[in-house]
């Protein structure tokens, strides 16, 4: 999958936390994420020198967090683990463990959570 391809997958699913993400799939939409943020951060910047907050960057970071938190556990989907497994997000160490799961191989084949998302 393309940073296209992903960018509009994680729209097309925007609540959707049924199925599997290939890792290609999760890193290009987190990419995609942060391009926004910088973006956002440059324009809240420009438009409103000084506010102490970015309404610009707020406004996007709110519209892509549903997607993000499904995008999120659709991989771990992937690697055959429940979605429940994102909350560890809260945690220190939860960071570093879903960093780690982000970063390894899906099931080959069918899992519990559906088809391979490589070989559909």
């Amino acid at each position: 999958m393309n940073f296209i391809e992903a960018v509009q997958s994680g729209f097309r699913r925007y609540g959707s936390a049924t199925g599997r993400s290939s890792r290609s799939e999760y890193w290009y939409w987190t990419l995609f994420t942060v391009l926004v943020g910088v973006v956002t951060f440059a324009a809240d910047y420009v438009i409103f020198p000084s506010s102490s907050w970015g309404p610009i960057e707020t406004l996007s970071s709110l519209a892509l967090l549903l997607p993000s938190w499904a995008v999120a556990i659709r991989r771990l989907h992937d690697i055959n683990r429940t979605g429940y497994w994102v909350l560890l997000v809260f945690t220190l160490v939860g960071i570093l463990l879903l960093l780690y799961w982000a970063c390894i191989k899906g099931t080959d084949g069918d899992n519990d959570y559906g088809p391979d998302p490589l070989r559909a």
